[in-house]
């Protein structure tokens, strides 16, 4: 019995630490570029955007079908980078281990 009381503590010590790192992780951003970088959007560690920058140069009334393509590409990019942002950090505390419904 006494070892499970151990094992329990640490999966508490262990949630705390998530949980920290979590509200952490929602305050750092990572930063992606499309089209050359006429298309910037940088998101956070909760999967939000929180930035969208369009040059002027790349609005082309002509072919709005390009300037969708390129948004989409740079908010895709930049979502990804962020789950693996948050999913980097994590596995440094879970050492690796799966914990389903925590990431």
């Amino acid at each position: 019995m006494k070892g499970m009381g151990n094992m329990m503590k640490q999966a508490q010590k262990l949630q705390s630490k998530m949980m920290k790192l979590q509200e952490e992780l929602g305050d750092r951003t990572v930063e992606t570029t499309a089209g050359g970088g006429m298309i910037k959007v940088v998101a956070n560690g909760r999967n939000q955007i929180v930035s969208l920058n369009i040059e002027k140069e790349v609005v082309d009334p002509d072919d709005v079908e390009m300037l969708q393509d390129l948004v989409l590409a740079a908010v895709n990019d930049a979502l990804t980078k962020a789950q693996e942002m948050v999913a980097g950090e994590m596995g440094k505390i879970t050492g690796g281990f799966n914990l389903p419904g925590i990431l």
